[in-house]
């Protein structure tokens, strides 16, 4: 409330006028036209008028009638505010609360009134808002509207619209209109999946709705006429504010929308915008106002929509004059001033009262603007008001007019006051000077009691009238002189109001007849008595009469009848007042039955009730009554009322339970009081049902016996019984075991169930069900089977050394108590007639110890139960080992080797088998720094045990420093002694830190000194090798010059050959054998200054016949600042031996030389200055002057190249005569187009062409031509904009626990080189970003001191002269590392005592982060209260002060920068006498009970909350990302199709391979690089894994047998190549069409997968190789191929690394086929490794899983965007010395060969040279058009397997590879689609021996086979490659032949393929 008050009296301050203030009258907001309220809140309203002095402020009512205070409802406060107190929406009052209210202020200077107020208040009413479904066409417009009911349309506006609950921003397709309306443009499939509503907020209550969920159906577009979607209607806006006509259509094609104002196009003017939701006019003016139609129109037709629009201004009043003072008789005139809208009316008042003409006032005017006093007289004297109004808008101004002349008073009418009410008499004073104001009545001086008071201003008020002593003449006498008063006198009448005299209504009965009078006791006469009932207005007639009397009237009804009942009010009103008083009449009716009683049956047992309906006025009483027996009733009785029998509200008896007891007549009876009692008899018959009345409810029977089960029935018959068993009707003949029999005993039915025999399902329950006409009873028997017992459920408790605790459960005993256990046991590989047994265990007993067991050792145990039926079968077998030792010897064979320059790689085997004690768990990693001032202190870490030999990586380690390293193994058990130490030193790395003091000096105009010291020796980080300078040139336009470098050893270095007169920079660097390292600050030199070089261009032309004109171009090379320029001229033929010379200033480039000879030669030259001297001379030019000159260019062509939105100008000067024309043309494709002077080009009349804020558009080829009538001459200008550089290609390539290396390709430099880069990053929950400045010539940076375990943000933007260009993609990267987490092999405590227990704070395991702090807290179990303690990350933690013989509840909680890990564990001490306690059981009472709900209850709902969170945020982050890799699989698509390859050339030597063919569906694949591979003979077949290594154990269901294994990598020879078949859109359509994607349902990534092995058919997702091994040169061992299913075995983990941008797949494949065609091509891989590192499938988190790197492998990883068919990394490197001929018997897949016509495929640079050199010279790669080649497809077809043989080589198919032909193919088997190649064309014929493969149906998602030209022969060999979106990772070799070409620069790369 006091807030409305606040805004009114703010808005009041404002609108004041100053030059009103000093008035006696003003306005403080005459501009208070309306105030709306919430009827919550309530209002105060200041009074809009004041005056000074202070004025009488008073409210009154619009009709002139004064207001009054209503106690809680308003008041009108002493300083003339009103206030509305908040009110219930019961208390309204429209006169109250919704009415029109002015304000008056009056004092001596008279009385002003305000514009009338609307006060009106608004209710906090129910309401809804909603939003209809719509429908639109793909491609058009949709629109939402928010449809607010009319009651509220005024209050409630739209605040915003969500999209699925979240709110919509106006962007991109969605707009929201002034109106509150949703427009979506370009309707897509999509926007049918979301729901949107809208939000609106009332203006007043401030309350918000929401509107119900709408749908958008999108359908086709489909050819259809235009349909106006929303339009606009006729409205009214003020002038000067902003309308927005809302026009929007659909229809197919799209319409097109024009408006037109009053049937004519809409003029220009930028007040004017066409939006897409229609037209917006700000600034409204009133020319503004007329018709508009918004035309929409497309072929099929046009519709419009028409409205009008009218702008209005404000209306504004100025009344002349203000204030005016003139004589008593003299001539006023008032003029009224408007401006405004047209229609307005005038209305004129005096002191607030309406001025009427008469004859000395007049109104005159058009409008009645002027007011005319003619002989003014004093009683004219006042405030004068001119209001004016249009509709709802009212504007005012006054005028105090002053008539000079004695005092005089005012004429005063009579005065009618209301007895028992306040009246006010004025008496008002005119004229100046009078002393003092007295009223008199009866000539006594008032005040004369205390109802009179007498204000200063001469008013009088009266309290409390009363009539006898009130009424009469009063006088108000005025002293003006001090002996001489006026006086006048008025009268007061007072008039009574009515009183009416108590009446009441007595009771009444229908039919009799009433009179009730209305008596008016008191009152003013004539009364006016009229009656109402219920409100309305009774009028005489239908049996009412009405009889009226002076001062009574009378109310009579002929007959009382039930309408005549209600409220009666009889209403006297009088002059004075109106009152009323209200009655009600109660007619009463005698009992009567609206229902009645009826005879009925009743069921026994069932409810019933005994209808009786009865109504009357006062309502009646009903009772009921009883007579037994079915006779004539002899005598009733009540019917007692007990829980079994009520009476109902209608009055009808309920009879909860019938019984037989209950049978009858009923009588019902009723009275109220009115005439005679009712009643009404019934006989109520009662039913028997159907009931159960013998039945055993527990029987037992033996397995395997019979038995019998009976069952007694009684009832009204006929009764039918059936059996059941549990819920299934017993039908014997289908049943065969089961036989039922009935018999009739009298009224008794005895049904027989016989089981023949029993079993164990009979344990169950059965019923017998009777039923007839009126019921059914069932009856339940329990059958209880009884048998011998199941086996006990058998499980190891604890294992030790040489004993076992052993724990069973007996789950069924049988039905029958268990008696006795026995338990057997065994070793494994005896017999069980070789058993130990235990007997007679008593049965009350669950667990036993076993002792005596031998360590190390595997058990056998099974066990039996009893009961008194017999003995149980078997118990499960169970296997058992006995517990392990700590290992007793230390890891064998360490050894380290250095892999980089911080990290050291660790090799070592197991233990001795006999020292392991126990399966080696893992392993422990302590190693040292041994450099000077280290502490010596061993650093820790662990790794898990992967095989017999081991290998870890210790990274982060100081770079070039010596670290001893000792490793000791553990297992269960514990820890081994160590190994003993050995020492190695990491390898060099590049210098971190620049050479220090770098100076230069420039020595010469060409040469240059450059020195520095040496870095300090702790960054060199190894051997210093030399020092590197690199220098390069800063041109004058801000270009760089090529970038050079000097290597030398020395402190010092001079540089030559430099370029004069030229800015240089310079940086330094120091390098070590591991490279260069960091680059010193830049260094700015400049070259000194030398003679120039010769002007770059020079021309001479003929201006008149005794001149010529000179132009010449600056020399390129200035070598200084330019001081002038020399002109030569001479003439040969003229004897004179010296030429004559020129100067002009450096600015200016021509010259005219005047005063020659017309038809003589002369030769003309120029040449430069510098402050050096002059320098070298131009070419000479010969002229001759002529008499008529033919237009001619004096100004230069060539390239001009300038930054962007910079002003250019173009020359083009030109001389001839006459003046030659010139014109100017730009080259567009194969045409010229004038230049067209605008804004934005300007030729000026030197014919200099002007081109302001060029942009990139602009550059081209500029013409310009001069023509004359002698001729015309041309120029070329070549105009070269230089824009900012693109966005650069980032990428991240590898990752580190504190590092993210950074790499990138850059876009384009826009013309101007690149300066440098700007790298942000970003924490990824953050958004302040952190600027790294990189040099311009890098292309990789590494983040260093970077967060453990952190997620990261990074974007990079290049900077050239231009400024910096566009930021790339952010790309998201996370350091290495997890949140800590306990280990599972380590104890958690290590000593607990009564009052004390010591924690082991070496089981975290940090995650690869510092553990930086871990905190606990431990309380007694069922305490609330936690005790807090804070440990150091080492060592062990003490709790002391605990409680004996207590359980605890302990957690703990570790952190580090990855995130924090929890444990909690319970832990109960020791007793006094160091005995254990046992567990506590659970005795909860209702306190705990709720305790419990609460603590359970709280962490779901915050879990539940934050789980909801989280999926919010996944969400979010995975449409973001999906959308990066939608982009990067488009990308990637197109560069790939440029590397589907083949390859098809004979080598000499052994055949080619090996070629690993993989399909990974949905699931990451990693292949560690393992000795796997068996080594065998020249002569002896390999298989990598044999069936001896699978387990017998073979399930009879599968057939598939199973081994978990390393898949070892393969010794390669060759580099990566690419074999996709999902190419770029449009290469390949029907390959195409067929790609699904498939998303990924897990995102994990295993070390281990078990291979299984199946008889049967292959599963869907397979592994399949065909392995051989590379033979001697006698013959070709080619083995079986058997196919293997891939799963995850259970060793698996969940990892997250680097996420990489979309940009990065670009540059990732780019960079592919440059490796490609090195690493392949090149031959610089020869028997190189090759190990698969990750492959992983993008799912819903675009997660990336990554693992190490080969051995042999580069640190260099090219990373790649994740695709939605997946990605594989395999890393190659260079052989090792040993592994030259390790090809001849090493064991690879059999190659693929492809065929001539695919190596065509390949991209141009990926051609071997190789190829085209063959010997028969022709071309191997035919012409084929490029449609046609586009539209080739590969055949595709599906195999099972494919089974090889060995040979000897004197018997050979054909068919078979030898070392000069073709490979035979290999085969794969692939889960989706795959692509079969045919064979080379070679007589291949299938092994006589060798099987058919067999087609099987192809997969659902399978493409139909594409024709081929060349079918695949049945039988022959095969070659699979990928048709699906699957990753397929392909390898291929050159053959061993090549290995002595491997040069001696090693190149090792990371690829990544997809």
């Amino acid at each position: 409330m006091w807030l409305v008050t606040f805004l009114l009296l703010l808005d009041s301050l404002h609108k004041a006028r100053p030059e009103d203030v000093g008035t006696s009258l003003y306005f403080v907001n005459d501009s208070l036209q309306q105030v709306t309220f919430s009827s919550s809140v309530g209002v105060v309203v200041p009074c809009p008028a004041t005056g000074s002095p202070s004025a009488a402020l008073r409210w009154y009512l619009a009709t002139g009638d004064d207001i009054y205070d209503v106690p809680h409802i308003r008041h009108v406060h002493a300083n003339g505010t009103l206030q509305l107190y908040p009110f219930s929406p019961s208390a309204f009052n429209s006169f109250i609360h919704d009415n029109d209210y002015f304000c008056t202020a009056e004092n001596a200077a008279g009385k002003i009134r305000s514009p009338n107020i609307r006060v009106k208040a608004v209710f906090r009413e129910p309401y809804t808002v909603r939003v209809e479904d719509q429908r639109s066409m793909r491609g058009n417009m949709a629109v939402f509207k928010c449809l607010i009911p009319s009651s509220v349309q005024e209050y409630v506006s739209v605040v915003s619209w969500e999209k699925d609950t979240v709110s919509i921003i106006p962007e991109n397709r969605f707009f929201i209109t002034y109106h509150g309306g949703l427009y979506i443009s370009d309707v897509q499939k999509e926007d049918a999946l979301s729901t949107y509503r809208c939000i609106t907020k009332h203006k007043y209550s401030g309350e918000t709705r929401q509107s119900n969920g709408a749908r958008l159906s999108v359908t086709d577009p489909a050819e259809s006429i235009p349909t106006i979607l929303d339009g606009f209607h006729s409205q009214e806006v003020w002038a000067g504010h902003t309308v927005e006509l809302p026009c929007t259509a659909s229809g197919y094609p799209i319409p097109a929308i024009r408006w037109l104002k009053d049937g004519r196009p809409l003029p220009a003017d930028n007040r004017w915008t066409n939006h897409i939701t229609g037209l917006t006019i700000s600034d409204l003016r009133t020319e503004d106002s007329g018709t508009y139609i918004c035309e929409v129109t497309n072929t099929f037709g046009s519709a419009e929509a028409t409205g009008t629009l009218t702008v209005i201004e404000p209306l504004h009043v100025t009344l002349t004059p203000k204030k005016l003072k003139t004589g008593i008789g003299s001539t006023v005139i008032l003029s009224c001033a408007l401006m405004g809208s047209p229609e307005f009316t005038i209305r004129w008042y005096r002191n607030t009262e309406l001025v009427l003409p008469n004859e000395a006032i007049s109104i005159r005017g058009l409008s009645n603007e002027t007011l005319l006093i003619t002989s003014a007289q004093k009683s004219h004297s006042g405030a004068y008001q001119c209001f004016a109004s249009r509709k709802a808008q009212t504007a005012q101004d006054f005028a105090i007019i002053v008539l000079e002349g004695p005092p005089s008073i005012r004429a005063m009418r009579n005065i009618t006051a209301v007895a028992g009410r306040d009246t006010l008499i004025n008496c008002r004073v005119i004229g100046y000077p009078y002393y003092s104001i007295k009223w008199y009545k009866d000539a006594l001086l008032l005040p004369d009691n205390h109802r009179q008071v007498v204000f200063e201003n001469g008013t009088l008020k009266l309290t409390d009238v009363q009539k006898g002593m009130d009424e009469g003449e009063y006088l108000c006498s005025v002293l003006i002189q001090p002996q001489l008063s006026i006086s006048q006198s008025v009268h007061v009448a007072v008039k009574v109001p009515p009183l009416i005299q108590p009446f009441e209504f007595p009771p009444a009965s229908i039919g009799q007849l009433l009179y009730i009078p209305c008596v008016v006791s008191s009152g003013d006469m004539p009364i006016r008595i009229t009656w109402r009932k219920d409100g309305q207005v009774i009028i005489s007639g239908s049996g009412v009469t009405i009889e009226s009397k002076e001062f009574m009237s009378s109310l009579q009804i002929s007959s009382v009848s039930l309408k005549h009942n209600g409220n009666y009010t009889c209403i006297a009103s009088n002059a004075a007042a109106t009152v009323s008083r209200e009655r009600q009449l109660i007619v009463r009716v005698p009992p009567r039955f609206v229902v009645q009683p009826n005879n009925q049956d009743g069921i026994y047992g069932k409810a019933g009730v005994l209808n009786c309906s009865v109504d009357g006025y006062p309502p009646p009483k009903v009772m009921w009554k009883h007579a037994k027996g079915s006779g004539n009733p002899q005598q009733y009785h009540p019917v007692p009322l007990t829980g079994r029998i009520q009476i109902l509200p209608n009055s009808s008896l309920l009879i909860r339970h019938v019984l037989e007891e209950d049978i009858g007549y009923y009588l019902c009876q009723a009275s109220n009081g009115v005439g005679t009692d009712i009643s009404k008899s019934m006989f109520l018959t009662v039913k028997i049902p159907a009931m159960i009345t013998s039945h055993p409810n527990t029987t037992i029977a033996i397995k395997g016996h019979a038995k019998e089960l009976n069952c007694t029935a009684r009832g009204e018959r006929p009764i039918i019984i059936r059996w059941e068993k549990g819920d299934t009707v017993i039908d014997p003949d289908r049943v065969m075991r089961y036989a039922i029999t009935t018999k009739d005993n009298g009224d008794e039915v005895v049904s027989t169930l016989k089981l023949k025999p029993a079993d164990r399902g009979d344990s169950v329950f059965f019923s017998c069900h009777a039923i007839n006409s009126y019921g059914e009873d069932r009856g339940l028997i329990q059958l209880t089977v009884q048998e011998p017992p199941d086996p006990p459920e058998l499980e190891i408790r604890e294992v030790k050394a040489r004993s076992m605790n052993l724990r069973w459960t007996q789950r069924f005993d049988g039905n029958s108590i268990i008696t006795g256990f026995d338990i057997e046991y065994k070793n494994k590989s005896d017999s069980w007639d070789f058993k130990q047994s235990t007997r007679n265990i008593s049965p009350t007993i669950n667990q036993a110890n076993i002792v005596d067991l031998h360590p190390a050792s595997v058990y056998s145990i099974r066990m039996y139960s009893f009961n008194k039926i017999g003995r149980s079968e078997p118990s499960k077998e169970l296997t058992i080992s006995t517990e392990e030792a700590a290992p007793d010897g230390p890891p064998m064979d360490v050894t380290l080797q250095p892999v980089t320059s911080q990290s050291i790689q660790v090799t070592w085997k197991a233990p001795k088998k006999e020292l392991q004690n126990g399966v080696i768990r893992g392993y422990q990693i302590g190693y040292r720094e041994n450099s000077p001032g280290s502490n010596g202190q061993y650093s820790i870490v662990e790794m898990k045990a992967t095989g017999d030999s081991e290998v870890y990586t210790l990274d982060n380690l100081k770079k070039f420093a010596q670290y001893g390293v000792v490793v000791q193994a553990f297992n269960r058990a514990g820890t081994g002694p160590s190994s003993s130490e050995i020492n190695a030193t990491t390898l060099e790395d590049v210098p971190s830190q620049p050479p220090e003091n770098v100076r230069a000096l420039s020595i010469t105009s060409d040469v240059a000194v450059i020195s520095w010291s040496e870095p300090p020796r702790s960054t060199l980080n190894g051997v210093l090798k030399g020092y590197r300078v690199i220098f390069w040139s800063l041109y004058i336009d801000g270009e760089w010059g090529e970038m050079q470098n000097i290597t030398t050893m020395r402190e010092r270095v001079e540089l030559r050959g430099m370029e004069k007169f030229t800015n240089y920079s310079v940086q330094v660097l120091a390098y070590t054998q591991a490279g260069d390292g960091v680059r010193s600050s830049v260094l700015y030199i400049q070259t000194k200054e030398d003679v120039p070089g010769p002007p770059a261009g020079i021309k001479a032309v003929p201006s008149s016949a005794s001149s010529v004109v000179v132009s010449w171009l600056p020399p390129t090379k200035p070598n200084g600042v330019i001081r002038k320029y020399t002109i030569f001229c001479s003439s040969p033929g003229s004897g004179q031996p010296a030429p004559s010379e020129y100067e002009t200033s450096p600015e200016q480039l021509f010259y005219r030389i005047a005063h020659l000879n017309r038809g003589q030669q002369y030769l003309l030259w120029v040449a430069a200055v510098t402050s050096a001297g002059r320098g070298n001379s131009s070419e000479k030019v010969t002229i001759e002057p002529a008499g008529k000159a033919p237009a001619k260019i004096i100004s230069f062509g060539g390239t001009v190249t300038t930054p962007w939105m910079k002003d250019v100008r173009l020359p083009c000067n030109s001389v001839g005569d006459p003046a030659p024309a010139v014109k100017w043309t730009k080259d567009s494709e194969d045409s010229a187009i004038p230049v067209s002077m605008d804004g934005h080009r300007l030729i000026h009349t030197n014919g200099t062409l002007l081109l302001r804020a060029v942009k990139a558009e602009d550059s081209g080829y500029y013409t310009c031509t001069a023509t004359n009538t002698g001729g015309f001459d041309t120029i070329i200008v070549n105009l070269l904009v230089q824009v900012p550089p693109d966005q650069p290609r980032l990428t991240v390539s590898k990752t580190s626990a504190s590092s993210i290396t950074l790499t990138w390709i850059p876009g384009d430099n826009g013309g101007s080189s690149i300066r440098g880069f700007v790298l942000q990053y970003s924490v990824d929950n953050s958004e302040e970003w952190k600027d790294v400045f990189i040099s311009s010539s890098e292309r990789a940076f590494k983040l260093d001191s970077l967060k453990c375990g952190t997620w990261y943000k990074v974007k990079l933007a290049a900077k050239n002269s231009v400024g910096s260009g566009r930021i790339s993609e952010i790309i998201e990267a996370k350091t290495h590392g997890r949140e800590p987490s306990f280990s599972k092999d380590q104890h958690l405590f290590t000593h607990i005592n009564s009052t004390h227990a010591r924690l082991n704070l070496q089981g975290w395991n940090n995650g690869g982060c510092p553990i930086t702090a871990i905190g606990l807290e431990y309380r007694p179990k069922g305490t609330w209260a936690w005790q807090g303690l804070r440990a150091n990350t080492s060592g062990e933690v003490f709790l002391t002060e605990l409680r004996e013989a207590t359980w605890y509840e302990l957690r703990m909680r570790a952190c580090n920068s990855a995130g924090c890990g929890n444990k909690t564990a319970q832990f109960a001490t020791l007793d006094y006498d160091g005995s254990t306690i046992p567990p506590i059981k659970s005795a909860q009472g209702e306190g705990d009970d709720v305790k419990k709900l609460f603590t359970i209850g709280c962490p779901v709902i915050l879990a539940t909350l934050g789980v909801a969170l989280l999926f919010i945020v996944r969400k979010k982050r995975k449409e973001k990302r999906l959308k990066r890799l939608r982009d990067a699989k488009s990308l990637a698509e197109m560069l790939i199709s440029k590397n589907n390859r083949s390859f098809d050339t004979p080598v000499k030597g052994p055949p080619q391979g090996p070629r690993l063919h993989i399909d990974i569906p949905r699931v990451q694949l990693l292949i560690e690089d393992k000795e796997g591979i068996k080594q065998l003979g020249d002569d002896k077949a390999t298989i990598p894994v044999a069936d001896a290594e699978f387990s017998q154990a073979v399930n009879p269901q599968s057939f598939c047998t199973g081994v978990s294994l390393h898949h070892p990598a393969l010794i390669q020879s060759t580099g990566p190549l690419i074999d996709m078949s999902d190419i770029r859109p449009g290469t390949n359509p029907v390959s195409r069409k067929n790609v699904k994607s498939a998303h990924s349902t897990r995102n994990r990534y295993s070390s281990q997968w078990t291979l299984t092995k199946c008889q049967a058919s292959t599963p869907a997702r397979t592994l399949t190789s065909d392995w051989r091994t590379v033979g001697s040169q006698h013959g070709v061992t080619v083995t079986e191929s058997d196919s293997y299913s891939a799963s995850l075995s259970q060793d698996t983990d969940k990892g997250r690394n680097s996420m990489v941008s979309t940009e990065s797949a670009s540059s990732t494949y780019e960079e592919l086929a440059r490796a490609y065609e090195h690493a392949k091509l090149e031959e610089q891989l020869q028997h190189a490794k090759f190990e698969i590192t990750e492959c992983f499938i993008s799912d819903s988190s675009s997660d990336q899983m990554t693992t190490g790197t080969n051995e042999n492998a580069d640190s260099m990883t090219s990373m790649s965007t994740p695709s939605e068919p997946g990605i594989c990394r395999f890393t190659a490197s260079p052989p090792k010395p040993q592994d030259a001929d390790r090809g001849k018997n090493v064991a690879v897949p059999i190659p693929h060969r492809a065929s001539k016509s695919d190596y065509c495929n390949l991209p141009l640079y990926a051609k071997s040279e190789a190829f085209f050199r063959k010997a028969d010279g022709r071309e191997p790669c035919p012409v084929v058009p490029p449609r046609e080649a586009s539209m080739r497809n590969l055949p595709r077809t599906y195999h099972t397997q494919a089974r090889h043989l060995t040979l000897d080589p004197a018997s050979k198919p054909s068919g078979l590879p030898h070392p000069g032909a073709p490979a035979a193919a290999s085969t794969a088997t692939l889960p989706q689609r795959t692509l079969a190649m045919p064979a080379p064309a070679a007589g291949t014929a299938p092994p006589a021996s060798g099987p058919t493969p067999a087609e099987p149906p192809a997969a659902p998602s399978a493409a139909p086979p594409a024709p081929s030209t060349e079918p695949p022969r049945p039988g022959g060999p095969h070659t699979k490659m990928g048709g699906s979106r699957d990753s397929l990772l392909e390898m291929s070799t050159s053959g061993v032949g090549r290995s002595q070409k491997q040069g001696a620069g090693a190149y090792s790369k990371s690829y990544t393929l997809v």
